[in-house]
């Protein structure tokens, strides 16, 4: 069945556009109640957002949904999306969800889902939430006297304070260490300050306070410029930069030095391991992450394993495999010991106590190899499949041997954008250039071959 609703991390658009509006949320809210309302006990959701205006809307659209469909929701408020999966546990509730489109710009919105275990939902599931929405049936609603109730729990964010203080080592503080945060003036911007001066840190924030239209704006992990600035005009320590919905963290060291996910995932593999907690014999990460990470791990007698791109598929392959850490360049770093999807804090939390123990400063600590070049390139292309055109795929398979062991190419079409990415790394920056410039002319000029 083709999904009109459901990308890959859950529903997505800009608001007050299909499907972010608010008569397809209760449906949604409608759907999803009818699906997760099995037995007789009262059923119940939780319901967290980022502080884009939009929230609003599409909150009480779903409330909507929801008691229609006769749950009890709990409104969380602005709160990180790794919050919500917490909580959806911690609260025993059937579903939760997060009203967010994370690190876009705030006229986006989306809906994302947990399942009871606090994991993002199936396939399966989405598929039966699909055929929900598009039958032309009235959705089943609850009898007048079972329709659910709403009530607004804002101090359970103080669970997650205390659940992400908890993750850090026990013979751990960050005493003594001065800490810029950049908090995208998003859904971090109350838990995360707090949670970093209770265990005993120095606090300089920016990027707190949100007004409805500035989530993302200049700042965050998508615009760590902010931050860079701020590390040095305070003499950070180190400066960490969540993102919207506080799922993603990139590090800016004292240097003023960005600090990708790929570090940071070489630097929680290398203390784990140290520590004999790590899990799988390695880590999980996408396709798109460096080649230098790979050679670095493997130099520690570790693996990567890789996945397509996406944080569930990376997910999939560390619940199915028994890996712990896992995650993306991007800084979507997921760590199942914690939880059940990236946490940006909790990640950071681990890069931080590796320094305390060492030492050591954030740029000795999180320089863990050199990354081999890498160019992407995006071909924008306006229909057909042109990775099935045989001059195509000559011209893939040409660039792979030549690139041979010395590095890798990755070719994939965008999964929300008509575009063909092109991603290709090595240690020859001249040859990359070259290999990656040859194939976006191939793939633009090619045509369609005939059936």
């Amino acid at each position: 069945m083709s999904r009109r609703y459901f990308g890959t991390d859950g529903i997505r658009g800009q608001s007050n556009l299909f499907p972010m509006t608010p008569d397809i949320a209760m449906k949604v809210g409608i759907a999803v109640g009818t699906i997760f309302r099995r037995g007789h006990h009262r059923h119940r959701v939780v319901i967290g957002k980022d502080t884009r205006l939009s929230g609003y809307m599409l909150e009480n659209a779903l409330v909507a949904g929801f008691t229609a469909a006769g749950l009890d929701v709990f409104l969380l408020g602005p709160i990180p999306t790794p919050a919500v999966a917490m909580l959806t546990r911690s609260l025993r509730a059937d579903i939760g969800v997060m009203i967010s489109a994370s690190h876009n710009p705030f006229a986006d919105n989306g809906i994302k889902l947990f399942g009871p275990d606090g994991y993002k939902l199936s396939d399966e599931i989405e598929a039966e939430i699909e055929a929900l929405l598009d039958q032309e049936a009235p959705l089943p609603l609850a009898k007048s006297d079972e329709i659910g109730r709403a009530k607004r729990v804002d101090g359970d964010i103080y669970r997650y304070i205390e659940f992400v203080k908890r993750t850090l080592p026990r013979d751990v503080t960050l005493n003594g260490l001065r800490i810029a945060i950049d908090c995208a003036n998003g859904a971090a911007y109350k838990v995360a300050p707090t949670a970093l001066w209770e265990l005993g840190a120095e606090v300089v924030t920016i990027g707190n306070e949100p007004n409805g239209t500035n989530i993302n704006l200049e700042c965050g992990s998508t615009h760590p410029a902010a931050l860079q600035k701020k590390v040095h005009e305070v003499r950070a320590d180190i400066g960490i930069a969540l993102d919207g919905d506080a799922d993603r963290v990139i590090i800016v060291d004292e240097t003023g030095a960005i600090v990708d996910g790929d570090q940071l995932m070489a630097v929680i593999a290398e203390s784990w391991a140290q520590d004999q907690t790590l899990k799988g014999g390695g880590i999980v990460a996408t396709v798109m992450s460096n080649l230098g990470l790979e050679r670095f791990l493997t130099g520690k007698g570790l693996t990567l394993a890789r996945t397509k791109v996406g944080d569930r598929y990376v997910v999939e392959h560390m619940r199915n495999h028994d890996f712990n850490v896992g995650g993306e360049q991007s800084g979507h770093i997921v760590l199942s010991d914690f939880g059940t999807t990236g946490d940006g804090l909790v990640a950071a939390l681990q890069v931080l106590a590796a320094v305390k123990r060492t030492g050591k400063t954030v740029s000795e600590i999180c320089h863990r190899f050199d990354p081999v070049p890498q160019l992407l390139r995006n071909v924008r292309i306006s229909g057909g499949k042109p990775l099935e055109n045989s001059y195509v795929r000559e011209a893939i398979k040409e660039a792979e041997s030549e690139l041979a062991e010395r590095g890798r190419l990755v070719i994939r079409p965008s999964g929300t954008e008509p575009l063909i990415r092109v991603m290709a790394e090595g240690d020859d920056r001249s040859q990359i250039e070259r290999i990656v410039n040859d194939l976006v002319g191939v793939i633009a000029n090619s045509r369609e071959e005939a059936a």
